[in-house]
């Protein structure tokens, strides 16, 4: 128990900055960690590498501990992936990454951003709403298992 809460005071302050191939291996751990079916790291280097892929990450003492990618095309973004791995959720990581990546497509020149989200996630449902994403669509059964998944909006102009 006091070497787990000695880790946990020794962690370092997190950083967000843009993320890169060289990324690609944690970007897949973390990935892999958040959801059912992850990405592998050849999959993830393929998008880093992508010249229509903007990417940031949150690290802590150079380890990576979140991620959020998102493909352009025409003015427009989609969101692919956000995670934070799991021994650092709950800490309030994923709207700075948040933010800090909506700034950049801004600085892009994107004006509308889309994803989509399971209708029973709760905690990224308020993340985005919050972070001002409105739904603007639903897809019935595209998640494994026939769960929905809602389509979000914000626009950044």
């Amino acid at each position: 128990m006091m070497n787990f809460v000695s880790r946990l005071l020794t962690r370092g302050k997190p950083a967000f900055s843009e993320a890169r191939p060289a990324d690609a291996a944690a970007i897949a751990a973390v990935h892999g960690a958040s959801f059912q079916r992850g990405w592998g790291e050849d999959e993830v280097y393929r998008l880093l590498v992508g010249s229509n892929v903007v990417a940031h990450r949150a690290t802590s003492s150079g380890k990576l501990i979140g991620f959020i990618l998102s493909r352009l095309a025409a003015g427009e973004a989609e969101i692919l992936s956000v995670a934070i791995a799991p021994g650092w959720r709950g800490r309030a990581l994923a709207r700075p990454l948040l933010d800090l990546h909506l700034r950049r497509l801004a600085g892009l020149g994107v004006r509308s951003v889309f994803l989509e989200v399971g209708e029973h996630n709760a905690p990224a449902g308020r993340l985005y709403r919050r972070a001002g994403f409105r739904e603007v669509g639903r897809r019935q059964g595209y998640y494994e298992r026939g769960a929905t998944a809602l389509v979000l909006r914000r626009d950044l102009g």
